[in-house]
C-alpha cells in the first residue's frame, strides 16, 4: 500500500518547495527561468508509486463520468464580434476536443491532496512574486483532469487567467505536443500582426515543450499562446490543471459551471454526448481555457 504522505507523494527530496536544505536555490532557479522563458517545470514532482496510484484513481472514473468537449473556438475564446476586423480571418479558428472530470469528481484522490497542499501553494507565491495565493475554492473548477484521446486536442488559444499550473500524469504513444509561443502579447499591447504570423504558421519562435509525466509545469498563458498537438494512438494524453486564485473563495457562476462543465453544480449528473460523436458541449467561443 502507497505511503499517503505529502512526502511519499511529492519528491522533495528533489524539488523542496517545503522550507528545508535547497529550498531557496530552487526558488532562485524557478524565478530566473520564470523571468527568462515565462514558465519553468519541475520534472519528477510526482514519485513513480504516486504517479502511478493517482493515474489508476482516475482511469475509471474519467472513463465513466467525464464530460465531453468538441467545439470550434477563436485564439482569444471571444465572441467573434469582440475580434478586431484586422484579424478576423478564417485562420483564427481553432478546434478543441477532451474529456474533463471537475473536482467534486476527484476528491480524495491524489491530485485534489495536491492542489490543496499548503507548502505548494506557498511555494508559488514566492517563485511568482504573488502577495497571496489561494486554491481555487470552487467545488468543480479548483482542480480538473483532462484526457485527450486519439485525434483529440486544443487549438492555438490565449488563457484568461495571468498563470496556470499543470501536472502531466500520463503522455500519449504519439502526438500530444505541447507547444507555446512566449509573451507573443502584454496588456495593453494585443500583437495582432504576431497572431495573424502564428496562426498562419509563420512564427519561428514557437517551442515544444517534450514534458514527461510527473512533471509539474507553471506558464504564462495570457502572454503566451499555446496548444496541444492531436493524439495519436490508443494511450491517451492525462494531465491536471490546478487552479490558484489572488483571492480567497474565488468560484464560477453557476452560467460559467453550465458553459465550462455543462452542469451547474456537483449535485447535477454529467450529461452524456449526443449521438454523431459531436460531444455534449459542441459550442463556437467560450470554452474552458486548459491545456
Amino acid at each position: 500500500m502507497l505511503d499517503l504522505s505529502m512526502h511519499a507523494i511529492i519528491d522533495t527530496d528533489r524539488h523542496p518547495v517545503t522550507q528545508a536544505p535547497g529550498h531557496d536555490g530552487l526558488v532562485s532557479r524557478c524565478r530566473a527561468e520564470w523571468a527568462a522563458n515565462g514558465s519553468f517545470s519541475l520534472e519528477g514532482f510526482l514519485r513513480p508509486e504516486a504517479l502511478e496510484q493517482s493515474v489508476a484513481e482516475i482511469n475509471p472514473v474519467m472513463n465513466a463520468h467525464a464530460y465531453h468537449h468538441a467545439a470550434r473556438h477563436n485564439i482569444y475564446f471571444s465572441n467573434a464580434g469582440d475580434v478586431p476586423e484586422a484579424i478576423n480571418t478564417p485562420a483564427l479558428i481553432q478546434r478543441s476536443s477532451n474529456h474533463t472530470l471537475t473536482a467534486d469528481q476527484l476528491e480524495g484522490m491524489i491530485i485534489q491532496r495536491v492542489h490543496r497542499w499548503p507548502p505548494l501553494t506557498r511555494f508559488l507565491e514566492m517563485v511568482l512574486g504573488k502577495p497571496a495565493l489561494y486554491p481555487m475554492a470552487d467545488p468543480m473548477a479548483g482542480v480538473n483532469v483532462m484526457s485527450y484521446r486519439e485525434g483529440d486536442r486544443i487549438g492555438w488559444h490565449f488563457d484568461r487567467a495571468e498563470f496556470t499550473v499543470t501536472l502531466l500524469l500520463r503522455r500519449p504513444e504519439q502526438g500530444g505536443m505541447f507547444q507555446y509561443r512566449h509573451n507573443l502579447r502584454a496588456p495593453g499591447e494585443p500583437n495582432h500582426r504576431g497572431v495573424i504570423a502564428l496562426l498562419s504558421d509563420e512564427d519561428p519562435e514557437v517551442t515544444d515543450l517534450p514534458i514527461k509525466a510527473g512533471t509539474l509545469n507553471v506558464f504564462a498563458g495570457y502572454r503566451s499562446p499555446h496548444r496541444v498537438t492531436p493524439t495519436q494512438g490508443h494511450m491517451s494524453r492525462l494531465v491536471a490543471v490546478l487552479s490558484y486564485m489572488e483571492e480567497p473563495d474565488v468560484v464560477f457562476s453557476a452560467e460559467d459551471r453550465l458553459r465550462f462543465y455543462g452542469r451547474a453544480d456537483p449535485s447535477s449528473p454529467v450529461p452524456r454526448p449526443r449521438s454523431g460523436g459531436t460531444g455534449a458541449s459542441a459550442r463556437a467561443v467560450n470554452q474552458p481555457s486548459r491545456p
